[in-house]
């Protein structure tokens, strides 16, 4: 059975976004044979009847209602979205290089997304890190994937830019300039607010370890620059103890809750709050109990793989402890997480396999889903969908 990363329930609100029939309809009479969406129903009806149905059950109906699951008119549903390291062979050997892939749960089919020649710059591998990649830092904010951080060939900060991805559009942009390149640095976003700390820039610099910058992503961003787009300096860390390793900031109720460094024993954990611009120390259960790869689902609440135990949990903050969620072998050694529409996802020892957990059943489950073969997950991302180029809306002039 193929995953969903669709919300358990189906939300009221996609009737607000159910749009004129004009586009969908002008589209549809390009056909050489135009049949109602639901006979005897007008189309935009029809949409607002469909628009509540899972789009798994409309894809095994007919071809008009799949193309209308990757339209506009329909509320994208959730896909999963890997950042990977692939081997290529070059002139002078073989190279390893990142990739964007997506898979849809719908259709049950992995594609590669169109690369940026941008990504051409990240070192993933080199001679002075043997035993482990280089770290590439990425999030998602609004629907959108963010590229903040990772290093070059020479071993300098990679991105002066983020570089963003829209999957809508299935287009790339860039982000306002960094006040100060960075890479191995915090980077996280909640409620908006993107957050990058600490780190390494050209060179060390005690300066740039205890820095703070702050983005406030907005949806016009790259069209509409005003006073207020860029990246601002924020208070400054009282020390740059968080430029050891590349940290995920978990955004939860707008704060970012991290942790220094990876394992069970010797962290240090302190949270940021993204508006009043402050940093307090983690509370002491929250730290002792976080021993492996976390995410946040919906900004509501923090999930968290103990790798060692192989268990799933939740924090609950109101008593300030881990609740068990699931235990399984397959858990022990996970790398990276994702969280979004009721689903957990994690990368299995190696890069290799995706588990996918249903946290929102009353007995969660878990299942396995394969990764194509060759490539290493470095990291995972749930995202709305892309559309098939079968799918896709002709250009009309």
């Amino acid at each position: 059975m193929a995953p969903s990363y669709e919300d358990s329930t189906i939300s009221s609100s996609r009737a607000d976004t159910i749009t004129t029939t004009a586009a969908f309809k002008r589209r549809k009479l390009l056909d050489d044979h135009y049949l109602d969406m639901i006979p005897g129903l007008p189309d935009h009806i029809a949409q607002l009847c469909l628009s509540r149905v899972h789009p798994s059950i409309l894809s095994s109906v007919c071809c008009s209602w799949r193309q209308f699951i990757y339209s506009a008119s329909f509320p994208p549903f959730h896909s999963l979205y890997t950042l990977s390291s692939t081997t290529t062979t070059t002139s002078s050997g073989q190279t390893s290089i990142l990739q964007l892939s997506s898979f849809d749960p719908v259709s049950n089919q992995w594609s590669v997304v169109t690369p940026t020649p941008y990504l051409v710059h990240v070192r993933l591998r080199h001679p002075s890190f043997i035993a482990r990649n280089l770290p590439i830092q990425s999030f998602s904010v609004a629907g959108k994937l963010v590229l903040l951080a990772g290093t070059s060939g020479d071993l300098l900060p990679a991105f002066s830019h983020p570089i963003i991805f829209n999957p809508l559009s299935k287009t790339w942009s860039f982000g306002p300039p960094h006040l100060t390149p960075r890479r191995w640095c915090v980077a996280g976003t909640s409620r908006a607010a993107v957050i990058v700390a600490s780190g390494v820039g050209a060179h060390y610099s005690q300066t740039v370890a205890r820095s703070v910058e702050k983005w406030e992503f907005r949806e016009t961003d790259s069209k509409h620059k005003d006073s207020n787009f860029g990246w601002k300096n924020m208070r400054y860390l009282k020390d740059g103890r968080l430029c050891r390793e590349a940290i995920d900031a978990v955004g939860c109720k707008g704060k970012l809750h991290m942790v220094n460094m990876k394992g069970s024993c010797g962290k240090e954990g302190v949270i940021y709050d993204v508006n009043s611009d402050e940093w307090a120390e983690m509370p002491v259960g929250m730290l002792d109990g976080w021993r492996g790869p976390a995410a946040a689902m919906d900004e509501e609440t923090i999930y968290m793989v103990d790798e060692s135990e192989g268990v799933l949990k939740k924090y609950d903050e109101s008593m300030e402890v881990w609740m068990n969620v699931l235990e399984d072998d397959m858990l022990k050694g996970v790398e990276h997480i994702a969280a979004g529409g009721g689903r957990v996802c994690v990368v299995r020892s190696g890069g290799v396999g995706i588990l996918v957990v249903d946290v929102v059943s009353p007995l969660p489950r878990l299942w396995v889903l394969d990764t194509p073969a060759g490539e290493e997950v470095l990291a995972l991302h749930i995202l709305p969908r892309m559309c098939p180029p079968e799918f896709q809306s002709p250009v009309v002039v």
